[in-house]
């Protein structure tokens, strides 16, 4: 994509205290014309992102903003037209949103966001919209009740996303396991992805007790997406760009690129840096969390650098 064509979009996601998203009807007469979109516009030249942001969302809704939060960027390319969507999270604003250029707005809840037609790029919107910023990976366990005892500890401190990875374990005993997880994540709203193979996930029929399925590099490279319903979340291991381009290919949900930094679990593994990091995570459009030594003080380096946020095995098993 040329960066002189490229069309550079601040966007807002905006929620409120109930939960709910605010988006906007695009007019019929502008670029992709009756679509329903995230409220933002085009940064001006001399304009920060900020700054462009706070403009828009007081000329479009007549709302104030006080604070944002990086979510992600998307480079997307429609044929006609090449942009780059900044989007950011408002995490606070001043007064009330309404259609101020009498574009047709509404709140929606997270459910409701498949009864809306939106433009191709604004989908990796959505699913980053959805994921939190913090990812638990399951770590070492000897019993049921300790592996028990650890979810609930995430859950009890707000973990919103969880993987179940123990490839250690007899592949009845791993799917008895996750439908007991996924009894604790229910209650708590959290979603659960499962660590195992696309056969052994249909086999077991984990889509009625999970939310999600994590494929590792090597299954990825067979994977075709519509093997899964639309419904079920999929994400992949990447270490470099080869691999997220290949998962975007195969139109996975989010990936976990690694490592960021060295840890003992991966010795001989070159860390990637955050430099390299922010390189291929801004080539991303999908959202992409960082893994690989990772502790809650990085979470904000992570977005700067483009991530979703976080994924950790030691820093949150050990909650």
């Amino acid at each position: 994509m040329s960066s002189i064509n490229i069309v550079h979009v601040a966007v807002a996601v905006i929620k409120n205290r109930h939960g709910q998203f605010l988006i906007a009807k695009r007019s019929e007469s502008s670029h992709q014309g009756g679509l329903w979109e995230f409220p933002g516009g085009k940064v001006e030249k001399g304009e920060t992102v900020l700054d462009a942001l706070k403009r828009e969302l007081f000329e479009e809704l007549g709302i104030t903003l006080v604070q944002a939060s990086p979510l992600i960027q998307i480079p997307h390319d429609y044929g006609d037209k090449s942009v780059l969507l900044d989007v950011w999270c408002v995490d606070e604003f001043t007064g009330n949103a309404f259609g101020k250029e009498a574009q047709e707005t509404c709140w929606v809840n997270a459910s409701e966001f498949s009864l809306y037609d939106f433009p191709v790029a604004n989908i990796p919107i959505i699913t980053a919209a959805l994921l939190p910023d913090k990812y638990m990976i399951t770590g070492k366990f000897e019993t049921e009740k300790e592996l028990l005892f650890h979810i609930q500890a995430g859950l009890d401190e707000n973990i919103k996303l969880i993987q179940f990875r123990a490839n250690n374990l007899p592949e009845e005993l791993y799917f008895n396991y996750a439908e007991k997880i996924y009894s604790l994540c229910k209650k708590e709203n959290t979603q659960l992805m499962l660590n195992t193979s696309l056969k052994n996930y249909k086999k077991h029929k984990a889509d009625h007790f999970s939310h999600g399925i994590h494929l590792n590099s090597k299954e990825m490279k067979s994977f075709s997406l519509g093997e899964l319903d639309e419904d079920i979340l999929v994400s992949t291991s990447t270490h470099n760009h080869e691999e997220l381009l290949l998962a975007e290919k195969n139109n996975v949900d989010f990936i976990l690129l690694s490592p960021v930094n060295k840890t003992d679990s991966h010795l001989n593994s070159i860390p990637l840096g955050w430099e390299k990091f922010k390189q291929l995570t801004e080539q991303a459009i999908i959202p992409v969390f960082a893994l690989g030594g990772m502790t809650k003080n990085d979470i904000k380096t992570a977005k700067l650098s483009g991530a979703q946020g976080i994924a950790a095995i030691g820093e949150f098993w050990t909650i």
